[in-house]
């Protein structure tokens, strides 16, 4: 066994090892060493009094300078107050009392130098208020350690922590680990090492917990950080390299058949990308292993179209196509605009042409039971459906093509449980999202896929002019809107009013809106029950208003969505039911109400559902947080631009690198500690270089135990399911 899988119980003291696991939930001496410093800080320096915030717990570095006994001042006995400063003018005050007060003065003394952890407060007068740590705890630096100038060059590592878990034990039991560590395999063989300037693993596990000064912790992160993009980089290529080997049908296409009727009857021209991606996933079905590939692009530039016309190409090779869409709003929307292009060839039977059918978990008994012949007979040469379409009695009679819409949206479970429906071999697939993603995180959560992106937009579509609305500092602005509203309502125009949230219903989340920001504490968010009767008694007691939202049968948002469509309502209130896929040309207007409580890559996508009909769009943030706040500089970037791949950076930026890659589907952290997808982007780029070139002559993996090794470590934590199903 690794020393690396060696368990912490055997490594450490009994209690040690139950708190990491407790705390921070280490299990093995790998783990333990995988627990990177958050920071590093200078011996004698304290944290930035800047950076400081109220009740956070904080770990600071300094020099006790004074200690003074005062008496307290509702009873009797005294406390103690100790000066911690970094050198300059920055203090701050421990206070300790009780007991504790004699031990804490009995150790520490003027000239004294240590790291002290606790919650932060401040005290004193409001004109001249102090930062103070109550009880705090702390460990003094033994400057016999080494000499005075390396003591006072090497920085103190400051470790992530918890409730009863402080930095300096981890350090400890680090220090354990690497005191008997011994020679490790390196994963990495040693001419890569060299032509990248990379220092062996166990010397960069060393300088990182232990380093000498900065230069030396610099040399030991640019190893270990290649190490986390490289073995991912590597599982991602040993799965396409393990796609290839499942057999699936070839589904050439034909130049007489449905795709050739519906060519010849579009009543546009696709765009140059349309047709180049087209022609990608064409040569794709037709090869005789199952087609793995990601169609990406801007909100409205046509992918609906182009997943299509590889369905009808696998309708005409004999086969049958499935799209798997997140919610039934968006599914019947699909299932309608299917049939809408598809015109009578939608029909089958006498008009050569295919049935397409619609599949829905909240369907009626006879509706549910003649889908479900018509997938399992192959009467439907296209099945439209939600989640329902994963149950184990859906049966095809040749699934050759899986669209995901919206993958994001889907457990990983999930989607593997419709890929297997296809019997003998593998259907192909074809994930679509309609958020950008940069090329480098598409190189490392979609690596094991094909990547095909859609940035031209149709012809025909109209600017989008989006402005943020500060209803608090402007209340006259929010009446404005409304009045924008009506103007557009008035020239036969409609809108769009989004919550997050549904309104006085039991269990009321929203519909798959954002989590509330976290910028202060604030009043709950607004309702589309409470919203729609507010207006509708008020600015738009004379519209035609409609109320949609997902705890609605679905029958009725059917109807609801229907009479949208058709102009028969003026305005539609609803949650982010409407965020993707939703196309009514007529819609001019979307208002957003609490913005600030929806992400980045929602609001555009929600910004996308007006502008589609060659009607200039526009779109209104309505948010209370002030100029300055996170909140609104978020909101200020969504108004900034329509670059959908530019706001999908700041997104990314403002997320947790777990949720990037998938790993919040498990619940679990990620397995990424160093590395970050928008920042090193040279080196995953490089990884994935020689990752590729080492797999390319080694693809087993048969000389190389030690990455085989830290491949199994990845394959088998629960961090990383998403990548064996995905």
């Amino acid at each position: 066994m690794s020393r690396f899988d060696e368990p912490l119980t055997k490594a450490l003291d009994p209690k040690t090892a139950k708190l990491l696991h407790s705390v921070l939930g280490l299990e093995t001496v790998g783990d333990l060493l995988r627990h990177y410093p958050r920071r590093y800080a200078e011996r004698g320096e304290l944290t930035s009094l800047d950076a400081l915030e109220v009740d956070e717990h904080v770990t600071v570095v300094g020099e006790v300078t004074r200690l003074m006994r005062k008496p307290m001042r509702n009873r009797g006995g005294t406390w103690l107050e100790a000066e911690v400063v970094d050198g300059g003018r920055n203090k701050i005050y421990l206070a300790f009392f009780g007991k504790g007060s004699h031990v804490a003065e009995s150790r520490l003394k003027p000239g004294r130098r240590g790291m002290f952890a606790g919650k932060v407060g401040l005290f004193g007068s409001r004109t001249n208020p102090r930062w103070q740590l109550s009880h705090p705890e702390f460990e003094l630096f033994e400057e016999g350690e080494a000499s005075a100038e390396d003591f006072a060059a090497a920085p103190v590592p400051i470790y992530p922590a918890g409730k009863d878990l402080t930095p300096w034990a981890i350090r400890r039991a680090i220090g354990v680990v690497l005191d008997t560590l011994g020679p490790l395999d390196d994963p990495l063989p040693v001419s890569l090492r060299a032509r990248r300037g990379l220092e062996e693993l166990g010397e960069a596990l060393v300088a990182i917990h232990r380093p000498k000064d900065f230069a030396d912790m610099q040399r030991a992160r640019k190893r270990l950080k290649f190490d986390e993009a490289f073995v991912l980089q590597a599982v991602l290529l040993q799965r396409r390299q393990a796609a290839t080997a499942w057999p699936a049908k070839p589904r050439p296409r034909r130049g007489d058949g449905l795709l050739a009727d519906f060519d010849g009857r579009l009543p546009f021209t696709l765009t140059e990308g349309q047709a180049l991606v087209g022609e990608e996933i064409a040569a794709d079905l037709a090869l005789e292993h199952p087609m793995h590939r990601l169609l990406q692009g801007e909100v409205g530039a046509g992918k609906t179209v182009v997943a299509l016309r590889a369905m009808l190409q696998v309708v005409d090779a004999g086969g049958q196509a499935v799209l798997l869409a997140p919610t039934e709003v968006l599914a019947q929307q699909h299932h309608r605009s299917i049939r809408g292009m598809l015109g009578d060839l939608a029909q089958g039977g006498m008009f050569g042409g295919t049935a397409v059918t619609l599949l829905t978990g909240s369907m009626g008994a006879a509706a549910r039971r003649s889908a479900l012949l018509d997938a399992a007979s192959g009467t439907a040469g296209i099945v439209v459906g939600t989640h329902a379409l994963l149950q184990e009695h859906v049966q095809f009679a040749d699934l050759g093509l899986v669209v995901v819409d919206e993958q994001h949206r889907f457990g990983v479970e999930q989607r593997d449980a419709l890929r297997e429906k296809a019997g003998g071999g593998r259907p192909h697939v074809l994930v679509m999202t309609a958020t950008p993603i940069p090329r480098t995180v598409a190189m490392t959560v979609f690596g094991d896929l094909e990547v095909s992106t859609l940035s031209q937009l149709p012809s025909g579509r109209a600017p989008i002019t989006t402005h943020v609305v500060p209803a608090a500092e402007k209340p006259h602005f929010l009446e404005r809107t409304w009045e924008r509203v009506r103007e557009e309502v008035a020239l036969g125009r409609q809108a769009y009013i989004v919550c997050p949230r549904i309104g006085d219903l039991e269990g009321d989340e929203g519909d798959l809106a954002a989590p509330p920001s976290s910028d202060e504490e604030r009043r709950p968010p607004l309702a589309v029950l409470d919203v729609a009767e507010l207006l509708s008694e008020g600015p738009f007691h004379d519209l035609r208003l409609g109320v949609l939202h997902g705890k609605l049968p679905p029958e009725e948002k059917d109807a609801i969505m229907r009479a949208f469509t058709r102009g028969e309502l003026d305005v539609l209130v609803a949650t982010t039911v409407i965020e993707v896929g939703v196309d009514v040309p007529n819609a001019s207007v979307m208002i957003i109400m609490d913005a600030d409580r929806f992400g980045v890559s929602q609001l555009h996508q929600l910004r996308g559902r007006v502008g589609r009909g060659g009607l200039p769009g526009l779109c209104l943030l309505i948010s209370d947080f002030p100029e300055g706040t996170p909140a609104r500089a978020r909101l200020s970037a969504v108004a900034a631009t329509l670059d959908g791949f530019e706001l999908s950076r700041v997104d990314l930026e403002q997320r947790r690198e777990g949720d990037v890659l998938g790993a919040a589907q498990s619940g679990k952290r990620s397995s990424l500690k160093l590395l970050q997808l928008l920042r090193d982007e040279d080196v995953i780029e490089t990884a994935r270089e020689d990752a590729g070139a080492l797999l390319a002559a080694d693809p087993a993996l048969t000389s190389n135990d030690a990455l085989r090794a830290e491949i199994d470590r990845l394959l088998a934590d629960e961090k990383a399911e998403y990548l064996e199903k995905t």
